[in-house]
């Protein structure tokens, strides 16, 4: 089993920025995928951006060139750091890890971009 619990979320201006932090606990942390999803009120979870296990990176066409996911499998964590923020980034964002036979999700954190 793995544990995920989300940190770092808040109240920001636009054009500021965030750093998500998903701190995962469990044995299995370092072979699965971590990735941030995110889920605005009356729309769907999207996928954010995604890291494999061996550091692939893949994210959505919104934030590209604004968000960064980076993994640290010694510390079993992975980050999103978010910049230049714009209002429809606000949703809450849940962090998920997952292999081809499992998925884990965190509780989610509120991050809300005034304009």
């Amino acid at each position: 089993q793995v544990q995920l619990v989300e940190s770092g979320g808040g109240l920001v201006q636009a054009g500021g920025s965030l750093r998500l932090s998903c701190a995962a606990s469990g044995s299995a942390v370092s072979i699965g995928a971590l990735g941030w999803y995110r889920q605005a009120p009356g729309k769907q979870r999207e996928l954010v951006a995604a890291i494999s296990s061996g550091g692939s990176t893949d994210y959505a066409d919104s934030v590209k060139g604004r968000f960064t996911i980076s993994r640290d499998n010694t510390k079993n964590m992975v980050t999103l750091q978010m910049n230049s923020l714009k209002p429809e980034d606000t949703a809450v964002y849940y962090c998920k890890w997952w292999t081809y036979y499992r998925d884990y999700w965190g509780q989610g954190t509120q991050v809300t971009v005034s304009s």
